[in-house]
């Protein structure tokens, strides 16, 4: 496609506004990149889909100075709080009690409704000068040359260095880039009911996998005062069969009286597990469900997103400020798709936790792997950009320290923002010229703790082990060192891990 003359031209285009969409542009746009979002739809979903968030994602907008807003409209862990499974009677089996605190300094779990939380990000996205929203266009075609995209839209020509496509499950973008998907073998429609519940409701303030043999169906206490139930169909039948009221109400009456509550929304959906083979061709690259899918059982489907624009943001903003080479973006699938793919098939293990125990209950033998369900942390990144992914705490994500500067105590990354950053308990030793040189380039944040940070002791068993590590924007441990003389060794490092010219 030939330039047009006042076509406009962006560092970064993505297609598709849906959380993860809002959040890379966001997060592009506060490292200073200019950001071109197009959305299909000109208004926001008004019923609930996505439902719950763990503290890493609300983390993620704490570097931005989002977080506390974020936290506004969120709805923490209730004191009664908890997650597992239950027999065909709803009776507990097993499971965890939700914890209202977590490493990240935010709620392990908190829930929202999506539209509140999509307008949120519509919102803040529309504060940053350099994001140009264009809602109700749909991208018709688009080619690539070694340095740009060329986009053309219902109502516009744009260029773009690079492109993000955001667009959901059914991808246009990743259909049209011919990219194939890895199905890792669990298919089944499911009905979804959203509800919502009066001073009658009787229900308890639990996720649970209901592991009855005559339908298997889950349950999810999300943000006041709405719940959320989601039934298998089983063999032979059609959605029309469970989307019909009376069956519905059926359904839903077994576990609260009908006077509790009123059907906002359902649905029928294909609970499907698949990942795309590639995540990148040339300038394009691809993130959230359109690079993965999974069924809802961990609530990780939108969280997953959402840190594939975290790895995204901080990576491509190094390439278009001239610090680091496109390389580097070759990294992005290396990191997040075995992060991903154990996030797939943590899922998938709950739906068959729910299989075996029905099966259990007809008399056949089942017994659950030691770290199948809930209460499973979310993996490492195995391997990408580290010192040393094999070490112990390279790829994990850095638990934040609640620091204290002038009588003030607040989360650190309210103090250092979305920038790499080294702590250290005991100093940094003078220096070599290239890695000062590489903390300038860098801008790299160094925070010395002292005997008043840390009180919940989030560090302790890092520095029991390392004296200084030092983390990536995304909040992820680049590595650390067990002797301050290798301060300059692990920074003078990053000049060729990251690919870095200085």
């Amino acid at each position: 496609m030939n330039k047009d003359f006042n076509q406009q031209e962006y560092d970064i285009a993505i297609i598709g506004m849906g959380p993860v969409g809002a959040c890379a542009a966001i997060h592009l746009a506060h490292a200073g990149m200019r950001v071109a979002v197009f959305e299909k739809n000109k208004n926001i979903y008004p019923l609930p889909r996505a439902v719950s968030i763990d503290g890493e994602i609300v983390r993620a907008f704490q570097g931005i100075n989002r977080g506390e807003e974020l936290a506004k409209i969120l709805q923490t862990i209730r004191p009664d709080d908890r997650a597992g499974f239950a027999d065909a009677q709803r009776n507990w089996l097993f499971g965890t009690k939700l914890s209202s605190d977590g490493p990240n300094g935010w709620p392990h779990n908190s829930q929202f409704y999506q539209p509140e939380l999509d307008q949120y990000l519509r919102d803040t996205a529309q504060t940053y000068p350099d994001i140009d929203i264009f809602l109700g266009e749909e991208i018709q075609s688009w080619t690539q040359a070694h340095d740009r995209v060329d986009l053309k839209s219902t109502q516009r020509r744009i260029c773009s260095r690079y492109v993000i496509a955001c667009d959901g499950a059914s991808s246009p973008t990743r259909k049209a880039l011919e990219i194939s998907w890895r199905d890792l073998g669990y298919s089944h429609d499911w009905l979804v009911v959203d509800a919502e519940v009066n001073s009658k409701n009787t229900l308890p303030n639990d996720v649970l996998q209901v592991c009855d043999p005559d339908r298997l169906h889950t349950f999810v206490a999300t943000k006041d005062p709405f719940r959320r139930w989601e039934f298998r169909l089983n063999p032979g039948e059609k959605a029309d069969d469970l989307m019909r009221d009376q069956t519905m109400h059926s359904l839903l009456s077994a576990a609260t009286p009908r006077e509790s509550y009123e059907i906002r929304r359902k649905a029928v959906y294909q609970f499907h597990a698949a990942l795309a083979k590639d995540w990148r061709i040339g300038n394009c690259l691809i993130a959230g469900d359109a690079a993965h899918q999974m069924p809802p059982f961990m609530g990780a489907g939108m969280g997953t997103g959402i840190r594939d624009a975290m790895n995204l943001f901080w990576k491509l903003d190094l390439v278009l400020s001239g610090r680091a080479g496109d390389d580097i973006l070759d990294t992005y699938k290396a990191e997040r798709y075995p992060h991903a793919k154990w996030t797939v098939a943590q899922s998938v293990s709950i739906g068959k936790i729910i299989e075996g125990i029905c099966a259990q209950q007809e008399g056949k033998e089942f017994t659950p792997e030691e770290n199948d369900g809930y209460g499973v942390k979310f993996p490492h990144l195995p391997s990408g950009i580290f010192e040393d992914a094999s070490d112990e705490i390279s790829g994990y994500p850095c638990p934040q320290p609640l620091l204290s500067r002038d009588g003030i105590k607040q989360l650190s990354d309210r103090v250092v923002g979305s920038k790499f950053c080294i702590f250290t308990r005991d100093g940094i030793p003078k220096l070599s010229n290239k890695a000062e040189k590489i903390i300038e380039t860098l801008d790299i944040q160094i925070v010395e703790l002292s005997e008043e940070d840390d009180e919940e002791n989030r560090m302790e068993k890092i520095f029991s082990l390392y004296k200084l590590i030092l983390v990536r924007p995304d909040r992820y441990v680049y590595g650390g060192i067990e002797s301050l003389d290798d301060a300059s060794k692990i920074i003078e490092s990053l000049e060729t891990s990251f690919c870095l010219k200085i």
